[in-house]
């Protein structure tokens, strides 16, 4: 029999919202209060993924739609996994209910561009999970959740941070070490089921950034297949796959693979990625303007690149991006993993500092070769930050009830994870201001790289 936690979540509620790509997700009451929220509205003016949009004018969704997706991806999971095999016996109504409601502010920190602003690692650039512990924890959504949902705010922000550690003060007693040992276990699983391999995040946004860029990359796997396979690997208390289910797995890594590579790392996407990342570390010193951007929507937050960069000397980069005429640096060299090794090994995952001294290092010999006036800020190098983006440690279910992993089973998989899936999509590249493209393309920046 499945147990649905007496969640009218999982009964299929009247009420929907409609979002592309033909997904009804099913509203309550108490859901409705927490999207009504102020803080979930504001992410309805924060785009899901920033400068994608210079490239693919059709990908405008924001994380408003974007979390909305996830939260219709954790109804569909906790119905998959509630028969008396699976999480029917394993999580409490309290968890139940902390996974959905942390589903749907999974994204609630994020502020506008913040990923590839925290990918350079300055000190006074604030990470956007200070804001989602502040969000969840103080004013009209800490209400909600308590009065609403019955659910502690601490405990949503904590499942919701990059390392989770128990703290539920709801259902459990902290005196009783197996009530402790037993939270562990259920906050592991359900870390899975939010970030993992195969998680509610991954199946949304794939799919959904597929569908607004207008490319049919992320949508080249078996979705429901996928999620009819689900099951716990209970000895490593996280989610796994069936047998069945191991093909469909294959084809969502390869989409998101593709996606990387064709979308997300486009060399015009990493050419507008590259001029916002050196605006933004020429002002990092500037703490008046770097500490507002965390409470700001997008067009505030652009308004504000826009006044704190006019007439300084990288002003182009952030001209180019949001004044009146586009005009992006362009390519002149790229190095990849496989066809150059020496230099892609030379200068991926370095510190942010570190890439932009070799680009005014660059900056001067383009000068010295050309008799050009070459500024600094007119030299780019974009290159794989220093954390790694994937994750492979999947299982899969075999026929006797024995777990192997993903890797194990699927020739693709394991290519893409011995080789490294970032070194793979990631290249480096050498972006400079568009006047100088024809005076440059025909330099040996492969030797200069390296010197």
């Amino acid at each position: 029999m499945k147990n649905n936690w007496g969640l009218p979540e999982l009964n299929a509620p009247s009420s929907v919202i409609r979002i592309s790509p033909d997904i009804n997700v099913p509203v309550t009451a108490r859901l409705k209060k927490v999207i009504d929220t102020p803080a979930f509205r504001r992410l309805s003016r924060i785009s899901q993924l920033g400068m994608v949009a210079f490239v693919y004018p059709g990908a405008t969704h924001t994380r408003m739609e974007h979390s909305l997706g996830v939260y219709r991806n954790a109804i569909d999971f906790l119905q998959r996994l509630s028969g008396p095999d699976d999480l029917g016996n394993v999580l409490s109504e309290y968890d139940a209910k902390l996974f959905l409601v942390s589903a749907l502010l999974h994204d609630i920190g994020h502020w506008p561009f913040c990923h590839v602003l925290e990918d350079l690692h300055l000190n006074n650039i604030p990470r956007h999970e200070i804001l989602a512990s502040r969000l969840i924890t103080r004013g009209e959504l800490a209400e909600v959740l308590d009065q609403d949902w019955g659910l502690h705010p601490l405990d949503v922000s904590n499942l919701l941070s990059p390392t989770p550690t128990p703290t539920s003060t709801s259902t459990l007693s902290p005196n009783n070490v197996e009530n402790q040992s037993s939270e562990k276990m259920q906050l592991a699983l359900l870390q899975s089921m939010l970030s993992g391999p195969i998680d509610i995040d991954k199946l949304d946004y794939l799919e959904r950034d597929s569908v607004h860029a207008g490319v049919p990359y992320g949508r080249n796997f078996d979705r429901n297949r996928l999620v009819s396979s689900l099951c716990i690997d209970s000895a490593r208390n996280r989610l796994a796959i069936t047998d069945k289910g191991r093909t469909a797995a294959e084809m969502m890594v390869f989409a998101r693979y593709v996606m990387f590579s064709e979308v997300y790392w486009h060399h015009a996407v990493r050419s507008a990625t590259a001029m916002l990342q050196r605006a933004v570390y020429e002002m990092r010193d500037d703490q008046t303007v770097t500490q507002l951007w965390i409470d700001m929507v997008e067009p505030e937050m652009i308004d504000s690149l826009m006044h704190a960069c006019a007439n300084r000397d990288w002003s182009p980069c952030i001209e180019g991006l949001f004044g009146r005429q586009r005009e992006l640096y362009k390519r002149v060299a790229q190095f990849d993993f496989v066809n150059n090794p020496e230099q892609h090994r030379a200068i991926a995952r370095r510190p942010y500092p570190e890439i932009v001294e070799l680009s005014s290092q660059l900056a001067s010999k383009i000068q010295a070769k050309t008799g050009l006036k070459v500024d600094p800020h007119e030299v780019l190098i974009d290159a794989p930050p220093v954390k790694l983006e994937v994750q492979f440690q999947l299982d899969v279910r075999q026929r006797d009830g024995s777990y192997r992993t993903l890797g194990e089973l699927s020739p693709v998989v394991h290519a893409l994870a011995t080789k490294q899936f970032d070194d793979m999509v990631k290249r480096v590249r050498v972006f400079v201001h568009p006047r100088l493209r024809d005076q440059v393309e025909c330099l040996d920046f492969a030797e200069w790289v390296l010197e």
